[in-house]
């Protein structure tokens, strides 16, 4: 999303609780990462792998940590704040507050059911079907092309971007973020073998309830219940490409990145912390403030730790199995060498 804002290193410094070394008129109308900045851009630098594109930068001004030396770069405009990166999240956020404004209107061609109740300021773009019995609280703004199904509540301030689909009976709470391609509630892996090999669906009457301030990124997928309901509690952040299965409870403040996958009816507790590509089976719980690293696969149940691997272990244990078999090509040769030695 394009902001459009214009203010001067000075107002920045300002803004950010900073100290400007540099021209406190100099106009900031855009943000950029250092190497692709230009004179009216704003960007940050927080890492030392990235000093070397001060030879090149054209940035207008950069935040940069209390402990860099600013010193041999006396041609820029300098910020200087305590954490760079946190600081330059922070202006993102402000910018965002003060600059974004979204406009409510409800299209022409969307469908609403005549027994769904809106509330205030609520935007519904085109060909957006909303189905009977709904609530959709104030200032909830629905992108074009989404599709809610019947007995759906929405609470305030949440945002549902183009191709969303909420299945009915779901719960949604106040100010949420659901990105495009997200589907909620759709119908969990249920089904029974028959003595054939075939297999019988079972029905998946159950819903989802999605708590206060939970982000679900583009492409994931949230399942129904079988009974009851699949809960993903207040503060829970969803990368893209996440499958969360029926039944499954997520505590509070959890994140997950992309392409994680939770089987059912498993519990995850507060403050998780998941890798890429992590995976966990059905019918099994994560105590609070889990971490598991990239690529892990969970069979049993976690206490409190940082986990890695498949099957997962401790972090350190799992690191030092690495890193045994990353030797285990030369181990081969020496017990190959003293094999050959004990049978002469």
């Amino acid at each position: 999303m394009n902001v459009k804002f214009e203010l001067s290193c000075g107002e920045i410094a300002d803004i950010l609780e900073g100290k400007l070394i540099g021209n406190p008129e100099q106009v900031i109308d855009a943000l950029n990462s250092i190497e692709f900045a230009d004179k009216t851009d704003l960007t940050f630098l927080s890492d030392k792998k990235f000093i070397p594109f001060l030879k090149d930068t054209a940035a207008g001004c950069i935040l940069v940590n209390d402990s860099f030396d600013i010193a041999e770069y006396n041609n820029f405009n300098f910020i200087i704040v305590p954490n760079a990166h946190q600081k330059f999240a922070q202006f993102l956020m402000y910018i965002a507050e003060k600059f974004i404004k979204i406009k409510s209107s409800i299209h022409q061609k969307a469908v609403i059911a005549d027994s769904t109740i809106l509330g205030e300021n609520v935007n519904i773009g085109a060909n957006t079907v909303i189905g009977e019995n709904c609530k959709i609280a104030d200032n909830v703004y629905i992108y074009p092309n989404v599709t809610i199904y019947d007995n759906v509540t929405i609470a305030s301030n949440t945002v549902l971007h183009s191709g969303t689909v909420i299945c009915s009976d779901t719960q949604i709470g106040n100010n949420c973020l659901l990105l495009p391609g997200a589907i909620i509630g759709s119908d969990g892996f249920g089904f029974l073998e028959n003595s054939d090999g075939s297999y019988t669906r079972i029905p998946q009457v159950g819903n989802v309830i999605i708590k206060d301030n939970v982000e679900i990124g583009a492409n994931t997928i949230v399942d129904c219940a079988m009974v009851g309901s699949t809960i993903i509690s207040d503060g829970v952040k969803l990368d893209n490409l996440i499958q969360i299965g029926h039944n499954v409870r997520i505590g509070e403040h959890t994140a997950m990145a992309s392409q994680t996958g939770i089987s059912g009816s498993t519990h995850v507790g507060k403050r998780n912390r998941f890798g890429g590509q992590v995976g966990l089976s059905g019918h099994i719980t994560t105590a609070d403030d889990v971490i598991l690293l990239a690529q892990s696969g969970v069979e049993k149940s976690l206490d409190k730790g940082i986990y890695f691997g498949t099957p997962t272990r401790q972090r350190i244990t799992a690191f030092k199995i690495e890193a045994v078999i990353s030797q285990l090509p030369e181990l081969f040769k020496d017990l190959h060498k003293i094999k050959k030695k004990l049978e002469l």
